[in-house]
């Protein structure tokens, strides 16, 4: 099994911006959809914002970026760890580790490593966009994502 690790950057409502001066630094090709692509209804006010985009060069560079939704950008201070609210993972974490493999058995062995004192966020398991997704924050405070690539 191949695995890749990126660091996924969370931002408060700029995250194109952020990741087309990305691209324009490095190079690569541009990926970003929305929450309204997601099925968002488009009024709504983080409809256009970024759910998850990438920067990928043909180098080897890589960066995932997102939006952090309205009820957690909208706290006077970020809040203190990741959490789950109305379906949607809400941080305070400029950061997460992303870990994507090809085997739903592979890395899910991973998972059960790492998740050994981990503050599971999301369980691993089937997801409406990859094989097998999960989200945790390990015992030194660092959130973890692994997805097996679909």
């Amino acid at each position: 099994m191949t695995i890749t690790t990126t660091t996924h950057l969370n931002f408060r409502g700029n995250a194109r911006e952020a990741l087309e001066f990305y691209g324009s630094v490095f190079g690569g090709e541009l990926t970003a959809i929305t929450y309204g692509d997601f099925g968002m209804p488009k009024e709504l006010p983080d409809a256009g914002k970024v759910v998850w985009g990438q920067v990928a060069a043909p180098d080897g560079f890589r960066v995932m970026a997102y939006d952090v939704p309205s009820q957690a950008a909208s706290a006077t201070a970020p809040p203190p760890k990741t959490w789950r609210e109305h379906g949607l993972t809400l941080t305070g974490q400029p950061f997460f580790v992303s870990v994507r493999g090809d085997s739903v058995e592979e890395l899910g062995a991973i998972w059960k490593r790492l998740a050994d004192g981990a503050e599971v966020i999301e369980a691993y398991g089937p997801s409406g966009w990859a094989p097998a997704f999960g989200m945790l924050t390990d015992r030194f405070g660092v959130t973890w994502v692994l997805d097996v690539t679909a």
